[in-house]
Formats: C-alpha cells, structure tokens, sequence
C-alpha cells in the first residue's frame, strides 16, 4: 500500500532524497530488508523485490516513501507463495536445524516476528476459561485438570497473561455453560407445536445409588426430530417403588411438560406391576392419557434384544468358550498365529474375516467372533497337525450348532444396529424389523430339529410379550408412513397370524381412528361435532351460507333443490382427514425418502392428523444411547463422576449431549426427495 502524503523518517523508512551520499544514509533496521532488495527500475521510481518469490513492490515513487507492512505481509508465511511452501515441507519446530525461515540456524532477530493476524487478537480471560469448561464437558476431563501441573505449564506457555482456575472456579465455568445451554433448550421446547415423550434409564454405582438418566423426544418446529438428556437426577433408594416417580416429576417440572407428556419408555426388567402402576398413577394425573392409556409406557427395545442373546449365547455356553479359548489361542500370541495364517493360505480358505476376542459386555462382540471363526472352521479343524500345542477342536456338530446359532443371532444383530445410528429414527422404521423377529422366532420355534426349537422357543415366548406390548404403537407409526399406511400391517398380520388376522388388523384401524377423533377433541374442544361423523366440522362460514341459502329459496320456491344441494356439499366434506389420507395412493419407497419432510410439506393438507404424526413418530423405543445398545450390564457411573455434587454431574452429562447436538448438522430435506414432495403434493391437490 502506497502513502500519499509525505512521512516523517522513522527506523522503517530510507531518506525521502535517494541522492543523498552512501555515507550519509541511515542505516535500515526493519527485519523486511532481510528478505527484500532495494532496486531502481527509473527515473524517480525505485521498488523492493523479494528474495524468494521475486516478486516486486512499491517502494519510492518521485517524493512518495512507502512503508514497510505490506512488505511484512508479504513474508509473514500466508503471501509469499515461495515462504509458503517452505514452511509446509519444513514447519518449525523449536531447536531445529533444517535451516527454513525461523529455525536454529537463523541468525537472532532484532524483534520478535509477529504475524499481522496474531497481532491483531486480544486477549479475553472470559473466552478462554469458557472454552476450558467446553473442553472439559465435551472430552469428559475431571474437574481437577486445571490443577494439574503439566495442564498449568502447557497453558502458561500459550498464554501467559491467562490466570489459572482452579476446581471451583471451573466448576463454575461449566455450571454456567449449561445454565445457558439449558435456557436455549427451554426455549425451543417451549415453542414446539406437539408433545415430548420420555425415555427412562437407570445407572448403578458403587454406592449403591442409583441415578436416572431422563432424555426427551419431539419434532420440532421444522419438524426435525430431536433427542435431548433433559435431567439426571441421582436416587439414594434405586429399588424403592418410588424412585422413577421422583425423577419424572423432577423432570416434569424443571422443563414445565405438565400435559405436554405423551409416552414414557422404560427397561422394564428394571421395574415390577407396582412400579409400573406407580408410573402410570403419576402420568395419568398429570397428562391426559390418549388411547385409554394404551400407549403410555413402552418397553426398551435394545435391553429386550440384549436380554434374548444373552439367554441365546447361555445356551451354548460351553461350545462357544471353546471357541473362545480357540481364538485367544491363536490370537495371544504372534507364534500361534503365523502358523494359522499359514495354514489358512494352504487350504486356501476364501474368508476375509479376522479373528477377535470378545469383550463378553458387548454381547455383538462376541457375535462377530462366532462368525469370524464359522468362517475359519477348516484352519481351526486342522490347525493341530500344524501346531502339536492347540488341543482345543470344537467338534463338526459342535460347529453346526454355533452356524445355527448365528442365524438366529443375526436377526437380532440387524435390529439393534439400526439404533446405533446418531441421528435417531423416527417410529415408523421398528414395524417391519420387529413384526419380522416375530415371525421368524414363532416359526423357529415350531421346528421339527430339536435342536433349534430348544432353542429358540424361550427366545419366542419372551418376544411374543414385548410384541404384544409394543405393536399398536409400532403398527400405527407405520400406518402414518405415505408409502405403507395399514397396507403393511394387513401384509406383515396375514403372515403372521393367517386366518385370525383379520382382528388384528381391526384393532390397529379402530385405534388410528379413535386417536384421530381425540386430537380433534384437543383442537376443538367446544361441542361442534357432529355425531356419527370423524373430525368432520361444520364452520360457521358454511352454517351462515346455508340460512341465506335457505332466505332466498323460500322466495324463489327452490327450498327442496336448495336442501338437495346441501346434502351434496355436507357429504362430500363430511370424509376426515385420515379417510382421504388412507385412501389415496401409497408412494413409491425410496431409499432417501424422508417422513418428516413429506408430514410438514402437507401439514397444510392434513392439519390435524400431522399433529397426530408429529407425537407418534417421536415415540421412542429405546433408553439407551447408540453407544450401549449392545451392552449386557446396565452402566455404571465411575467413582470419580460419583463423588461430585449431583447438580454438577447433572450439568456435567447433560450439557455434553447439548454442546454435541449444536455441533452434528440437523437432518435436511434433500433436493430430490424435495422435488418428489412437491410434485406429490401438487397431484394430490
């Protein structure tokens, strides 16, 4: 940059006269004349040119001096594309001798070198002991980090001038943090056109306290689905009767969900009748309760999934630690597996599989592990002539078994993966999985190989009650999918049941009504019904049109033509929202369809049944998180995490799901499902 007006010397600037004797120049002092040269290109013009890239710049123009911090810039390692790519291919490390710009071999610098954007960065106390606490909840560091003496040194290098916190201070920092986090929550609850449903979990300690784990499911306003931890709330007596009481009103009242709760998800392992009906007392008080309160309380399905392996796996308990001890044979130790890989490419047995030992609290660990070494059967058949040492052979039969075991163990697998996904499906996605493991257990267990029905039968009568628990609530998520509505419960129920399907699909039709007729009530709950008509409303718009109708008939002598006209009318808006949603088309299943974008593109179409949508298939059928779907204990909080204050591990927990929430990108709509969307909507109108 040029400076127009004349400047007074300084020891970054050359004498305006260029004329002016060698001798009698003062000498420059700025580090830029390390790197650049000073060259005349004419009369009254002279530039400086950099060493590196050779590029030139302004430098004296007739009497105009210009200064030096374009020039600074420019060698300040972001401009100059030659510096650049030395400091990429040698970057600076302290005391280093690879001889690029800054390293030990420079010769010392008269003033530090500060680039032009550090510079220009002020130092802020607050930021930064807000960031610790941010780093603090989001990597699960314990409070007593920033006392630490190597945490201490590391900051005191990069910052000097930041004043160290200590356990309370930073304690404070994080408190704060998620006071703020908890307020924008509440806000966007608070907003939310439909209700929140719950899911209920229980962590154990090692002094036998319990804590509940409450997190919160909506759509919200752009009808994204959200998943919340709204409290953790610590329980001295976890087996009391009471328990999951105090943390549900605890719940209900910090985010103000008296009568906007809609469904509560429990493990129900965890609980007996009297806690249930504890539970269901409390919600029926202080919600209404839809469908008679048939959709109140859900099962967890991952804990169901993970109960019924871990009954599968006991029941080959034997067999599958031999395989076990078999694949540590051959994995603890570099000898033993030389010799496996070996002979594997000897027989030239085709599987890419690789051998693991199980971590038996993940029960699909120890799935993958059976499947690895079915594949790998014939190495481990012959791996004793090879290595005199390993006497451990499952037998052929033996083999079977496990192979029959994993297809059964497969279902299952399949099923609970789907919730190990981040972003948490809506309802609608459980109906087929899980009407397919009914169906596949209830043959199994009718099969004439002993074997497999011994099996499998206890597997099929533990399944048959969650089915029975949770298919209303499965089967009507479905029904409100365009592209299946109670066409795939018809199809999924006369496989299941054949001739006595006919019930079922009845109950299923007659509770999709009946809940539409209760969200017409909540929207309108003056008496304006009509009886014997679904959601069908007459306005007062049409109820005043019809007496002027009937005003000028009567002059005209036109009142029975006028009644017939009516009739007409009155009968062709008398059909509900979900008789004209049920009874057009499905869509055509596409695999980037998205559910919630097609309900708020016709919510305009279908206002009341869109509602009905929103809480549906919101309902969650889990209380865990996707990293504990496979667990086979219940979690356990650390000691560490136990002995702090239960406000502050409340805070600790809940700000973290927040603070990762804000950072993953919401689901979007994509173009093409966009497009199909509006086309629909457009025929459909």
């Amino acid at each position: 940059m040029e400076i127009d007006g004349p400047i007074t010397p300084t020891d970054n600037y050359e004498p305006l006269c260029s004329e002016a004797p060698p001798n009698k120049r003062r000498r420059k002092k700025s580090i830029v004349w390390e790197h650049f040269t000073v060259e005349s290109m004419g009369p009254g013009c002279t530039k400086a040119r950099c060493k590196l890239c050779t590029k030139t710049f302004a430098y004296i123009t007739g009497s105009k001096l210009a200064g030096t911090s374009h020039l600074k810039r420019h060698i300040s390692g972001v401009i100059c594309p030659e510096l650049r790519k030395r400091n990429q291919q040698s970057p600076y490390t302290p005391g280093s001798r690879t001889g690029g710009p800054g390293s030990a071999t420079d010769p010392p610098k008269k003033r530090p070198r500060v680039s032009q954007g550090s510079a220009r960065i002020p130092f802020d106390q607050d930021c930064c002991s807000h960031e610790i606490a941010k780093m603090i909840i989001l990597h699960e560091y314990p409070l007593h980090v920033v006392e630490h003496s190597g945490f201490i040194d590391f900051v005191r290098t990069l910052q000097p001038q930041f004043s160290m916190l200590n356990f309370n201070t930073v304690q404070g920092e994080c408190v704060a943090l998620y006071l703020k986090e908890k307020q924008s929550l509440l806000n966007l609850i608070s907003g939310i056109p439909g209700h929140v449903s719950l899911s209920l979990d229980l962590w154990t300690s090692n002094q036998t306290l319990g804590y509940v784990s409450l997190t919160g499911y909506f759509i919200d306003g752009d009808w994204n689905l959200q998943r919340r931890i709204l409290n953790v709330v610590m329980v001295p007596s976890p087996e009391s009767d009471y328990a999951f009481n105090q943390a549900v009103v605890t719940c209900l009242s910090d985010w103000h969900l008296e009568g906007k709760l809609f469904t509560l998800t429990v493990d129900q392992s965890l609980s007996n009748e009297t806690v249930t009906g504890n539970l269901r007392g409390l919600l029926s008080v202080r919600n209404p309760l839809m469908l008679s309160g048939q959709l109140l309380l859900g099962n967890c399905y991952a804990r169901v999934l993970s109960r019924l392996a871990q009954d599968a796996l006991g029941a080959m308990r034997e067999t599958i630690q031999k395989i076990r001890d078999s694949v540590k044979y051959v994995k603890t130790s570099e000898s033993h597996e030389e010799k496996f890989i070996e002979l594997k490419q000897q027989l030239q047995v085709p599987s890419s599989k690789h051998l693991l030992v199980d971590d038996q609290t993940k029960w699909n660990t120890t799935y993958h592990m059976l499947v690895a070494a079915c594949e790998l059967k014939e190495v481990f058949n012959c791996l004793d002539t090879a290595d005199p040492d390993y006497k451990i052979t499952p037998s052929m039969e033996e083999w079977k078994q496990v192979e029959t075991l994993c297809t059964y163990l497969k279902h299952l697998f399949d099923a609970a993966n789907i919730l190990t996904d981040t972003r948490y499906p809506a309802t609608n996605t459980f109906f087929h999985e899980v009407s397919n493991i009914q169906i596949e257990l209830t043959h199994a267990s009718m099969s004439q190989d002993p074997f497999i029905s011994n099996l499998i039968k206890p597997l099929q009568e533990k399944f048959d009650k969650y089915w029975k628990d949770c298919y209303l609530v499965l089967a009507i998520a479905v029904v409100l999918d365009p592209r299946f509505k109670m066409k795939l419960v018809e199809f999924n129920f006369n496989k299941m049941y054949g001739e006595n399907a006919e019930s079922w699909i009845r109950a299923v039709n007659d509770s999709v009504h009946e809940l539409f007729l209760e969200y017409i009530a909540q929207a309108l709950p003056l008496p304006a019904l009509e009886e014997g008509n679904e959601g069908i409303i007459k306005t007062e718009t049409l109820h005043e049109g019809s007496q002027e109708g009937n005003l000028v008939s009567t002059v005209d002598g036109l009142s029975d033509f006028e009644t017939y006209i009516n009739e007409i009318t009155s009968s062709q808006h008398m059909k509900s929202e979900l008789d004209q949603y049920l009874e057009e088309s499905l869509l055509p299943r596409g695999h980037e369809f998205d559910i919630l974008g097609w309900w708020k593109l016709n919510k305009l179409k279908y206002p009341t049944l869109s509602k009905m949508a929103s809480d549906i298939l919101s309902i969650p059928v889990c209380t865990v998180g996707p990293d504990s779907v496979f667990d086979t204990e219940l979690r356990k909080m650390d000691s560490y995490r136990g002995s702090l204050r239960p406000a502050t591990l409340e805070a600790l927990i809940c700000a973290k799901d927040w603070l990762q929430c804000e950072s993953s990108s919401s689901p979007t709509i994509t173009t093409a499902t966009l497009e199909i969307s509006k086309a629909i909507v457009k025929m459909e109108f």
